[in-house]
């Protein structure tokens, strides 16, 4: 029945090859469960209530991928978009998180529509490819930052605003031997690289605090009162539905809010699939991967359910190559990701306990590494592309802001535009967002 609907023998694989798959691939994405509680936490949201958001929601989305487009693709909360969704949407725009939930569900349902519609294609060709690169890139150096940030790697100074904090301190010591460890483990290629530096980290910060090394720093990761629990923390659940009167109370803000989600997810699931695809030899003679809409119909579907259930936009996961490496060709791997993910539930415990700041620094770190990777494609002999590129990273750093970092890109790639009299090469869509982010810099929201 499984051969039959998967069509094991048609893609090349069997059912072994897609329960090892869909375990590795769950293993390189495992790290997201420490990391988005942590995250999110600083934006209000309780930790145990998003640990069981990102689990449920991660898994029915992989499920839905599977059974639906048949993709080897794994999702979960994006690593950028959860960047998004606390330190710009809600710390830096000031709104609650609820109103935030009800951002990403009113995004994720426009990206389903833009994906039903067929617009995907026109939308892609408004932007400019290099611009695309420079967010993708920022938004990995602010993961970065924020990683080392939480870490007490990097702490506040009065006189240059920011500076080196004290290696020496049990938090920082611990966030620089696990990013070491792990890009170590990355390097030498080792499977599920990223999970399994985290897991070695949280054992040396228990050995740290066991020797007496940072007990008592509520950073260090601790032993749990108990590893499997059944209580459940669903407080989240349902939660942007009491978003919507702030979030329309302000429409610009709204505006702005909602662009910047989709945007950002757009592209960023575009990439993702396209390049999964890919790797799966799932082209067609056209050069078109074949169910991609079906997968980006999912990856739409999976947004909007956790949203429901109260985390930040669910999204494909580049980390599915890991199982797609292995042999997994067909929704089965997806699958056996989805229901991983859902058993995980019951391990809140232990991870919250585990996967405190200095220990999901390494993830935030090396994520950021491969996210900068990208920039080796931009035309950096043309100064009318560097210049934007340039000041989407930079502002996006400094601003503490993602959507102030894309603000500022655009504003620059049409100033340098403009500048070399090929106006009128810009598009009607390019104009559009530059009057918005024009008025997002200079008058707020």
């Amino acid at each position: 029945m499984l051969d039959n609907f998967f069509n094991f023998k048609e893609n090349g694989t069997d059912f072994k090859t897609e329960i090892i798959a869909g375990i590795t691939t769950f293993l390189a994405m495992a790290y997201i469960l420490g990391v988005n509680p942590t995250m999110l936490a600083d934006g209000g949201m309780p930790a145990t209530g998003v640990f069981f958001a990102t689990a449920l929601a991660s898994g029915i989305a992989c499920i839905i991928m599977g059974l639906v487009s048949k993709y080897p693709v794994g999702l979960a909360p994006g690593m950028g978009l959860n960047a998004l969704f606390t330190y710009t949407i809600i710390l830096t725009m000031g709104n609650t998180w609820e109103a935030a939930l009800a951002a990403v569900f009113i995004s994720s349902i426009i990206f389903l529509l833009i994906t039903i519609s067929g617009l995907r294609e026109a939308i892609l060709n408004i932007i400019p490819v290099d611009l695309k690169l420079a967010i993708g890139a920022g938004i990995g150096m602010f993961l970065a930052f924020i990683g080392l940030k939480g870490a007490g790697i990097i702490v506040d100074d009065p006189s240059t605003l920011i500076a080196m904090g004290s290696l020496t301190a049990a938090p920082a010591l611990l966030a620089l031997i696990g990013v070491l460890i792990t890009l170590i483990l990355f390097v030498r290629k080792v499977p599920a690289a990223v999970f399994l530096g985290l897991v070695i980290t949280a054992i040396l910060g228990l050995i740290f605090t066991a020797f007496g090394y940072g007990t008592g720093d509520m950073l260090m990761p601790s032993l749990p009162a108990e590893v499997i629990s059944t209580n459940i923390d669903t407080s989240l659940f349902f939660g942007f539905a009491s978003g919507f009167g702030q979030l329309f109370s302000n429409i610009p803000n709204l505006i702005m809010m909602v662009f910047s989600l989709v945007f950002v997810t757009f592209f960023d699931t575009t990439g993702t699939l396209i390049s999964l695809g890919r790797q799966c030899g799932f082209i067609d003679e056209d050069g078109k991967a074949q169910n991609i809409e079906k997968a980006f119909l999912s990856d739409a579907v999976g947004g909007i359910i956790g949203s429901m259930i109260g985390t930040s936009t669910v999204t494909a996961y580049v980390e599915s190559a890991t199982g797609i490496g292995l042999g997994g060709r067909t929704g089965l791997t997806a699958i056996v990701t989805g229901i991983l993910f859902i058993l995980s539930i019951f391990f809140a415990p232990l991870v919250l306990s585990l996967f405190t700041s200095p220990v999901t620094a390494a993830a935030l770190v090396i994520v950021g590494i491969l996210m900068i990777v990208q920039l080796k494609d931009v035309d950096w002999d043309n100064i009318v592309v560097v210049a934007p590129v340039f000041m989407t990273i930079i502002m996006m750093l400094l601003t503490y802001s993602i959507s102030l970092g894309i603000a500022w890109g655009f504003v620059t790639y049409a100033v340098a535009t403009i500048a070399t009299g090929k106006w009128k090469e810009m598009s009607w869509g390019i104009w559009v967002l530059v009057i918005v982010f024009l008025i997002y810099l200079f008058f707020g929201l």
